[in-house]
């Protein structure tokens, strides 16, 4: 009976993965990779991140403490944005200037490439699912820093992720107001 049940929940959380890829602009040079002799491999080959992003201030909050204090210069950051829908052109739109604007940033600050994506989902389930794809050495995200009661009471993805994302460290990065400001 248990097995039933089992079964039952692995056939419910089986969803069909929809996403669109986002065309990043030309305005970021193509550059070879860095010559790091004296480095170790992983440094010199570089590392995954996933950011979490959204167009809100705590993500750009995230975002910017990731440059100023987790990224090196032959790391790939994934921008991953989760939507409800990814047919829905006027969202794609919208994040799709946002994430463009987040490479440009991310190239000019640290000169990092960045690959973007628009996945359709629960932004908690997204993240998670696609930290189990990546594998990446961290998935940056942030938080409004509500308080444990109002994050348990309400929701809160980055605490979901904490708990379900077992494939990559999670850091969660305060809100400026409660916190340090902005790094950049």
């Amino acid at each position: 009976m248990e097995d039933d049940k089992m079964q039952k929940i692995d056939e419910e959380e089986v969803e069909e993965y929809k996403w669109r890829e986002v065309i990043l602009p030309s305005l970021i040079p193509k550059v070879p990779e860095p010559e790091l002799e004296r480095e170790s491999v992983e440094r010199r080959r570089g590392r995954d991140v996933i950011i979490a992003v959204d167009h809100g201030p705590y993500s750009k909050h995230a975002f910017d403490w990731c440059l100023a204090h987790f990224c090196r210069i032959a790391d790939t950051l994934h921008l991953v944005h989760a939507v409800s829908s990814v047919k829905n052109e006027e969202v794609y739109e919208a994040t799709q200037v946002l994430m463009e604007t987040l490479a440009v940033e991310a190239f000019q600050v640290l000169m990092v490439k960045s690959v973007a994506r628009i996945v359709e989902g629960d932004a908690e389930k997204v993240i998670c699912r696609e930290a189990e794809k990546l594998h990446p050495a961290a998935v940056v995200m942030g938080t409004r820093g509500r308080g444990l009661v109002k994050s348990v009471l309400k929701g809160s993805v980055s605490e979901y992720c904490f708990h379900h994302c077992k494939a990559a460290p999670i850091i969660i990065v305060p809100g400026k107001e409660t916190g340090e400001a902005s790094t950049l």
